[in-house]
């Protein structure tokens, strides 16, 4: 089994049957799982309630559990990375 060491090495796939495939030939090097850890800080969140389509849910769940994540933290992810993009645009 080939391991893993950059998400990059991750391809895009055409379908699940394609991705099923390549994961049963590659496997998650531990280094890269435990780099990919959520460290939280000591800063504080608030809660707030978005309304998803099951299915749209459904879908980010799947990813999210194929990278071993919590879909919600997943999200976070997304959304601060987006954050950035954003700001980076309006400097």
């Amino acid at each position: 089994m080939e391991s893993l060491t950059a998400w990059e090495q991750i391809p895009e796939f055409a379908d699940e049957e394609e991705e099923a495939a390549f994961w049963l030939i590659h496997e998650l090097d531990a280094s890269l799982m435990k780099g990919s850890e959520h460290s939280p800080d000591s800063r504080e969140s608030t809660t707030i309630t978005l309304r998803f389509d099951p299915r749209m849910l459904s879908r980010i769940k799947r990813m999210a559990r194929s990278r071993f994540l919590n879909y919600q933290s997943m999200m976070k992810q997304w959304l601060a990375e987006r954050l950035e993009d954003e700001v980076r645009k309006m400097d």
